[in-house]
């Protein structure tokens, strides 16, 4: 029996998905978790549109791998990652959003209803789609990298930098971002070095000569990271390898590794506009991509901001249009 179909897609490749598997039918699929997930999922049960919310691999994304947030909205005393989208996601369940454990593996846009497979076993069909699969930053690969997550490595100055005042820290990358993410801790830090792996920066020339004429950034030129330094408390310093093949260690607390982000879209590709690295197109101001009924919302869909209170936002603009959406339709 022939388990998979091809179907009709944007470009050559062909996705597939299951034919035989189990099916279901609701009214609003939401696909991840998060800040955006979870808004978009209060706001569509709160309009009665019984939303049904799949977590993904990780419940909560990447706010569950940091610790103390301090810069969102309605927690005076902070709060870590990990409680803050407990408290998103009871807030969903509250108003009756079905919370499921799962993963969406393939999907069909070419035709309504929309049909998401998950875990490459169940086939969901729905009416109105919201995306918020998020992004996934691009690390090292270190051992050392992955024990002191939270503990003086992070992936984004502007959530984690309030922590490192007054501290020296090291910002790995040599791109846009990461000379964005060196200037904007050279505001509050002591010191800060940029690691970089090539004789020369790959950002910009404006955030180039920002750079340089930042007197409390010192570039690393022609250095890679051989390992994380740390203790029970957290980051120490790390251990550098020039090219001449030198070892040289740095006193550091924080480390910030900004060699870009991964949007989690691929399942989409064939379906929905993106841009060259896989985020998802929006027309602007809005959460409504090229195809009626589906809405994109987080970091999926943003590779400026990247905060928890954007995500937020685009989560609730994603759950009104998709109301606006299904209330001019007839099923």
């Amino acid at each position: 029996m022939e388990l998979f179909k091809p179907l009709e897609t944007k470009g050559e490749e062909i996705k597939k998905v299951k034919t035989d598997a189990p099916s279901e039918h609701v009214r609003v699929l939401i696909v991840g978790s998060g800040p955006a997930g979870y808004t978009a999922a209060i706001y569509a049960a709160r309009a009665n549109l019984n939303p049904v919310l799949y977590e993904g691999l990780q419940p909560g994304g990447q706010l569950t791998t940091t610790t103390e947030v301090d810069n969102f909205p309605g927690y005076p005393d902070g709060v870590t990652g990990p409680v803050m989208m407990e408290d998103l996601k009871g807030q969903a369940v509250r108003f009756g959003t079905d919370v499921r454990f799962g993963m969406a593996t393939a999907a069909d846009l070419s035709k309504e209803p929309y049909s998401v497979t998950i875990d490459d076993d169940k086939v969901i069909t729905a009416d109105a789609l919201i995306i918020a699969t998020g992004a996934t930053a691009k690390y090292l690969g270190l051992e050392s990298e992955e024990k002191f997550k939270g503990q003086g490595v992070s992936a984004c100055a502007t959530c984690d930098g309030f922590f490192y005042k007054g501290q020296d820290v090291a910002v790995v990358g040599g791109g846009d971002t990461a000379c964005e993410e060196a200037t904007y801790l050279s505001g509050i830090c002591n010191k800060v070095y940029m690691i970089v792996r090539k004789p020369y920066l790959r950002a910009s020339k404006a955030m180039q000569d920002r750079v340089m004429s930042t007197k409390n950034i010192e570039v690393l030129f022609e250095h890679s990271t051989k390992e994380i330094l740390g203790d029970s408390n957290g980051v120490t310093g790390v251990s550098l390898k020039k090219e001449s093949g030198e070892e040289v260690k740095v006193d550091i607390t924080g480390f910030f590794v900004a060699i870009g982000h991964q949007p989690n879209s691929d399942i989409f590709k064939d379906f929905i506009d993106m841009d060259e690295t896989g985020y998802i197109q929006t027309q602007p101001g809005t959460p409504k991509t090229n195809i009626p009924g589906v809405f994109a919302c987080g970091d999926v869909q943003d590779k400026h901001y990247r905060q928890a209170v954007t995500a937020a936002g685009t989560g609730c603009m994603a759950a009104l249009d998709a109301e606006r959406y299904l209330g001019t339709r007839i099923f």
